[in-house]
């Protein structure tokens, strides 16, 4: 799953309870953690949070990701994450992120100079043409 906490509300986030109702709905982190930690199989199952950092957000990880593994909600509850689920944080910079957050993750940078249109194509091509002969892919690329 990949989502963009940037691009909802801490609400659509996290869950929230509807002031009309007054019943709990989870946001899209909760239900992603949720499926995630209902698959009991084996396979390694990823969240992928692409986006910028903001400090409210990521500060609400700090549980996630330190050695409890668990996902507190606004309601009380709290989801705890197996060793099969994952979280990546593909982000710009942490210029927001508090060092707390910082210490609790492994980092890996890739200088924009590295990265180029290439693998962005060969992966396309490979989606895309998986059906043609591999001399036609070969000519076309």
């Amino acid at each position: 799953n990949v989502l963009n906490p940037k691009a909802v509300t801490m609400g659509e986030l996290y869950g929230e309870v509807n002031k009309v109702t007054t019943e709990w709905k989870d946001g899209l982190m909760a239900t992603c953690v949720r499926i995630a930690v209902k698959d009991t199989s084996q396979d390694h199952k990823w969240i992928v949070c692409d986006g910028p950092v903001d400090a409210l957000w990521i500060e609400n990880m700090n549980t996630v990701l330190d050695d409890n593994k668990m996902l507190c909600l606004a309601n009380s509850e709290r989801i705890k994450l197996n060793n099969t689920v994952h979280m990546l944080f593909e982000v710009q910079d942490l210029a927001v992120a508090s060092p707390a957050t910082v210490s609790r993750c492994g980092m890996v940078y890739i200088d924009p100079s590295e990265l180029s249109w290439e693998p962005y194509v060969k992966t396309w091509m490979q989606k895309k043409l998986g059906s043609v002969r591999e001399e036609t892919q070969k000519y076309i690329w």
